[in-house]
């Protein structure tokens, strides 16, 4: 209950030119962490607060920054992580934790997810404590494999996931619906099912027309 209440509230303060009144930046940030507590997202109000930052930098706060760049890595695929970067300088994102943090962004974006999970569980003071972040991560990551593999090897499966444990593993198979074949595989999806075809039509305008016509006089 209380995110919808915060919500109402920071709505409220988004509206014309009130939007970009600094006195607004407490309450705003107080919603970040009732985001990050309760499993929230709002871009709009972390775009305008990280606007806000940009006008008034003197009220810059590196943690609440971090906070907002973790929440729009859980919203991957999407290009949040972007949007938030256009806002900020790029020596403030060379400071830690948020160059740690757009790094971690990087491979994740990269689809390197194996070298990923290596390095958060080696520097896991790098990034806070949001709810859902793990799994917000994996389901990035399903979503890629979904579409790419028809078939990978479980053992690279579970590496891509950041997952070792079998139980866990097997649970989000069966979230999308994956089967476990013999020889240590995994089926995912029959990549050929989904091609489409597409048909392409051509205009040629008489523009284009004339003025072939006109060379090959």
């Amino acid at each position: 209950m209380a995110y919808e209440q915060a919500q109402s509230a920071v709505s409220s303060m988004l509206h014309g030119i009130n939007r970009y009144n600094p006195e607004n930046l407490a309450n705003l940030e107080k919603y970040v962490e009732i985001q990050v507590r309760e499993n929230q997202y709002d871009l709009e109000a972390n775009l305008a607060i990280l606007k806000l930052y940009q006008l008034n930098p003197a009220h810059f706060k590196m943690h609440t920054a971090a906070l907002i760049f973790l929440k729009a890595m859980t919203n991957l695929p999407h290009t949040d992580v972007i949007l938030c970067k256009c806002l900020l300088d790029n020596d403030v994102q060379q400071e830690e934790p948020l160059a740690s943090i757009c790094y971690f962004a990087g491979l994740l974006e990269m689809c390197h997810f194996k070298q990923f999970w290596i390095e958060y569980d080696a520097r896991p003071a790098a990034l806070q404590n949001v709810a859902g972040f793990h799994n917000a991560i994996r389901k990035f990551i399903c979503h890629v494999i979904n579409s790419t593999y028809q078939t990978i090897e479980k053992v690279q499966l579970g590496e891509l996931l950041g997952i070792s444990d079998d139980t866990e593993l097997k649970s989000w198979m069966a979230n999308y619906d994956w089967k476990e074949l013999d020889g240590g595989k995994v089926f995912i999806s029959n990549q050929d099912e989904s091609v489409k075809t597409k048909n392409i039509t051509e205009k040629i305008g008489f523009d284009n027309v004339a003025t072939v016509m006109k060379i090959s006089q």
